[in-house]
């Protein structure tokens, strides 16, 4: 498996943490973030990881900032991306098997690094269900088709 990871300034050590846990299971992870304390906007990490699962250069995306919103906003704008705010492990399983998500995010600044272990646990364990979460899917889909902005244009 191949993850990348992405931060902001205020998730630089979650994000070493988090991507040492990974590489310690065996999973390659591409890091994109920043790796300062700097201000860093977090558009930029959450759009290229999100770049990277929708051209499928990796399987899935871990995404880290202060808390877990801004980023996953910025990645869910990119056409094929389902990314999920988790605070807690539960969510975390049910966003991949009933939303097959393919990026994750949480915050730094709302939960600890164990609980940040959780959340990546459950998510990668779990599996999509299909069946009747597949007509929701192909709605969201259907949403993004509908939009043609792309990032830079106006």
């Amino acid at each position: 498996m191949k993850l990348a990871i992405g931060n902001d300034h205020v998730a630089v050590d979650m994000k070493k943490e988090i991507k040492e846990y990974l590489e310690s299971k065996g999973i390659e992870v591409i890091d994109v973030g920043t790796n300062s304390t700097k201000r860093f906007n977090y558009p930029i990490s959450g759009y290229k990881v999100a770049k990277m699962v929708a051209k499928q250069e990796v399987d899935a995306g871990i995404l880290i900032c202060g808390t877990g919103v801004g980023i996953s906003l910025a990645a869910n704008k990119v056409q094929g991306i389902r990314a999920c705010v988790c605070s807690e492990p539960y969510s975390a399983k049910l966003s991949k098997q009933h939303n097959n998500t393919n990026i994750i995010a949480f915050g730094a600044r709302v939960i600890g690094i164990e609980t940040a272990k959780m959340i990546v646990d459950e998510w990668l364990n779990a599996s999509y269900e299909g069946g009747r979460h597949q007509t929701r899917i192909d709605m969201i889909t259907e949403i993004e088709k509908t939009q043609t902005l792309k990032m830079g244009e106006e």
